[in-house]
């Protein structure tokens, strides 16, 4: 619960950096949930390829969050830098 969570709280956020800030925890959540998962298939709590399913998914996850947090990183320092025609002319 802790990863769409925090993709939810982020999203009411006022700023991109603080949108990022909650992405961040959501994607280090994903790993929390990796070793919940691969602690609960040492431990037999669960079997069969359920698990590996499950790791599967936590990652592909990850990577969306890794390539939207590469999203908003990019759109910022655009946001950042003035257009090349932005010279004013006086």
């Amino acid at each position: 619960m802790s990863v769409p969570t925090n993709i939810v709280e982020g999203c009411g956020q006022q700023s991109t950096r603080e949108y990022s800030r909650f992405l961040r925890i959501a994607l280090n959540s994903t790993t929390e949930l990796e070793y919940h998962l691969v602690a609960a298939r040492d431990l037999a709590a669960i079997r069969g390829s359920d698990p590996l399913t499950l790791i599967t998914q936590v990652i592909e996850v990850r990577k969306m969050l890794y390539g939207l947090l590469r999203y908003l990183k990019s759109r910022s320092e655009d946001e950042g830098r003035a257009p090349p025609n932005a010279t004013s002319q006086a």
